[in-house]
């Protein structure tokens, strides 16, 4: 009943804007469509921002009186007429099945992509109010059991079998869980190598991973049971630039999708590894440290002007610092040169229960 009125709201909205820019046009005016812009961070250190709030830091202006706009101005009314259409029909839809709808004026799939921002921007609504939904790229295995739709997923029955996260993470209901704490993983080869070590059976814990940079329903899926379960979550990715970028998505969300970011940054985090510092601690031979490329220190440089780095996370900017200071990175699986379960047996563990990891504040 709740998504019936939410989605007759959103219709509402649509009907109410179409008509504006009808009559404006009737009328032979161009109509000004205006759209807040949002940011999770800036780099200007020398001001007191308010990114950490999710405010709006400004706005867009959209007419038809300037020939860049008006593409995509025609983008934007094709896909909100598509996204009212799967309201009204109460179906669901990728982003990409949209694109397939007139490829050949959207071109790219970043135009629809950045249309659908728009327009959860003028509606005041998440991605998934609209029935635009994204393709699931996150597992998870563990201590978990959950229905979504009335689909039953009993992780705790095998706890090291990977499941896929539900794409509608909002159906999500009866989350029951005796784990100890969650572990997010970067990348699917490191979930594997838990799973083949079973060690979510020596551990209770639910381990995730976004499989590289995490879509929406990981996000979405991780922040559900942190709030419902009150348990403590480590992130572990590779000491390098995009190990931490991903960390960071994690922890403050993505700039694409600032506006949303409320809804989808997990403040509990707290950074498990890798840390430049790990190669020494560990005794990580040279031949596993890879230098670091003229691209890796540019997105180094740049991260380290972020605002949230210097007002809320000043450790983590200083082992950022670090990383670009030795100058080489490796990855996660770098710690398999001692045995192939070093990781499960002995780093993970040890750090957990030393407290060797970043905290969140």
């Amino acid at each position: 009943m709740e998504g019936n009125t939410h989605s007759r709201d959103l219709l509402r909205k649509i009907k109410e804007i179409t008509l504006w820019i009808l009559d404006n046009l009737s009328q032979g005016r161009s109509p000004l469509i205006g759209i807040q812009r949002f940011r999770t961070y800036c780099t200007d250190l020398g001001s007191n921002c308010n990114c950490s709030s999710i405010k709006p830091n400004g706005h867009e202006i959209l007419t038809f009186q300037k020939e860049s706009h008006v593409h995509r101005i025609d983008v934007l009314l094709r896909v909100l007429l598509i996204v009212q259409q799967l309201l009204q029909e109460n179906k669901h839809g990728s982003k990409r099945d949209i694109y397939y709808m007139h490829p050949s004026v959207f071109s790219d799939q970043s135009v629809v992509d950045r249309a659908i921002n728009d327009i959860c921007i003028l509606l005041q609504c998440s991605r998934h109010n609209l029935n635009v939904v994204s393709v699931g790229n996150g597992l998870v295995m563990g201590w978990l059991r959950f229905f979504e739709g009335g689909r039953k997923f009993d992780c705790i029955n095998s706890p090291n079998t990977a499941y896929t996260i539900p794409v509608l993470v909002e159906e999500v209901k009866d989350i029951v869980s005796v784990a100890q704490y969650i572990l997010v993983v970067e990348k699917e080869s490191v979930f594997q190598r838990l799973a083949n070590d079973q060690f979510c059976s020596k551990n209770r814990c639910i381990v995730i991973t976004g499989r590289g940079y995490p879509d929406v329903p990981t996000r979405r899926f991780l922040r559900l049971i942190v709030e419902q379960l009150c348990l403590p979550v480590y992130c572990l990715v590779d000491c390098d630039p995009y190990g931490f970028d991903i960390l960071a998505t994690y922890r403050f969300g993505s700039m694409q999708m600032a506006y949303d970011a409320k809804f989808l940054r997990v403040p509990q985090i707290q950074w498990l590894g890798a840390f430049p510092s790990d190669s020494d601690y560990y005794g990580l031979p040279k031949q596993c440290l890879l230098p670091l490329t003229t691209e890796d220190k540019r997105k180094t440089e740049a991260m380290l002007l972020r605002c949230y780095l210097h007002q809320e996370k000043p450790d983590w900017r200083l082992e950022l610092e670090l990383l670009l200071q030795r100058g080489v990175k490796f990855e996660i699986e770098a710690l398999s040169v001692h045995s192939l379960s070093f990781l499960s047996d002995v780093y993970i563990p040890s750090k957990i229960k030393e407290g060797t990891y970043i905290c969140h504040i």
